[in-house]
């Protein structure tokens, strides 16, 4: 296993984290029913080998956002047995759920209990948006985190960031962090904090963990032919997930990658990746390779949409940049489950009424209400 510096701390992390966010289920698909025997193998086999880092978050395998899941307590019981003493574990505070300072108490002593620990090593502010910004300020962030630091509860303090490069610079410099986790891999260059907002908080210091390296999985297993047959020009085989694992590694600027491995084949598959996870080592001609497989996915896409959010909000409710991502997916990636279960009913593409105020907004001059029928066509 290799291991970085973990940005100004005097913490050392490998490359490799294990996120608990897609653990092993019990058949029926049940998210709030892990398979512990087989994910407790698999988190212990992947800390024998050498990794140190262990992420889960407050709502990860349960029935919604606003409850808490099963992933906590989970890592609790995997923990036991000396192996708490082994890893630095990393949880979150759920930020939609905080309206004052005595929510950040509450949910953070609540998750020291579900986790049966004194101390957490490094507590995130989960999915930090231009929503849920402005409420954690007035409530009192700073002032919750300096305090669960100096009595010992949590560690480091972080956050998550699902939301535009401004703000995330904004939110880098509003505080005193030692580390932030962002959205990376070959096709997110330019997506929410992107390669800039990545050398932004390297430069001060920030301790980096990257979440989605694979997409969700979809740059690991079967890709699409034509992409395929991009990596097998290649002179050196390796996996579709390798590919795209070694990519993120190979940026200076990361600290720790998380994979959701729910399988014993994905764990060996990714700590045989890390070991040879050094920054800067892949050629020129892979990089080209890389860079030859992204232009096919990017000819794929079908909505030349930025999600800028000019679009927003849309007076029926439709999700409009949300509708398109998913639509491109479908194209890049041949499928995608998320439309039916992520978007809620009024924000699908057939609520659009045509009135047209989103087209007289977008900056790209999409054909806005064309498009969102080519995406009921398809999702519904």
């Amino acid at each position: 296993m290799l291991y970085r510096k973990f940005g100004k701390t005097n913490e050392t992390i490998s490359v490799l984290g294990f996120g608990c966010m897609r653990l092993p289920l019990l058949p029926g698909g049940d998210p709030t029913r892990i398979d512990e025997k087989l994910a407790i193998e698999l988190v212990h086999y992947a800390i024998d080998k050498g990794v140190n880092y262990i992420d889960t978050a407050y709502p990860y395998h349960g029935t919604g956002m606003a409850s808490a899941g099963q992933s906590e307590p989970f890592v609790a019981k995997a923990l036991k047995n000396g192996y708490r003493e082994k890893v630095k574990l990393a949880t979150k505070l759920p930020s939609w759920l905080i309206k004052t300072r005595e929510d950040m108490d509450n949910y953070l002593n609540e998750q020291l209990e579900r986790l049966e620990t004194k101390s957490i090593d490094f507590y995130l502010v989960h999915a930090i948006n231009e929503q849920l910004w402005p409420t954690l300020k007035e409530a009192g962030i700073v002032e919750f985190l300096d305090e669960a630091i100096k009595d010992g509860r949590i560690k480091y303090a972080g956050f998550s960031f699902h939301d535009k490069l401004g703000l995330f610079k904004e939110v880098v410099d509003y505080y005193e962090w030692s580390f932030c986790q962002i959205q990376y891999n070959y096709l997110d260059e330019k997506f929410q904090a992107g390669t800039e907002g990545l050398e932004y908080a390297a430069q001060k210091g920030l301790g980096i963990v990257i979440m989605e390296p694979l997409r969700g999985g979809k740059l690991a297993g079967n890709l699409p032919e034509d992409v395929q047959n991009a990596f097998d020009q290649a002179n050196v085989k390796r996996a579709s997930a390798d590919w795209a694992l070694r990519w993120v590694w190979n940026h200076p600027e990361v600290s720790v990658v998380l994979s959701g491995m729910n399988a014993m084949d994905q764990v060996i598959e990714n700590l045989s990746s890390a070991n040879e996870a050094e920054s800067n080592s892949l050629t020129v001609k892979e990089i080209e390779v890389i860079g030859q497989a992204k232009a096919i996915f990017k000819d794929k896409i079908k909505v030349d949409c930025t999600a800028c959010g000019y679009c927003m909000p849309c007076p029926e409710g439709v999700n409009i940049p949300t509708c398109f991502s998913m639509y491109n997916n479908y194209h890049m990636f041949g499928k995608e489950e998320a439309y039916n279960i992520w978007l809620a009913p009024e924000q699908k593409a057939s609520n659009c009424v045509e009135c047209g105020l989103c087209e007289t907004h977008c900056p790209q001059g999409i054909s806005i209400r064309e498009e969102l029928k080519n995406v009921k066509a398809v999702f519904e």
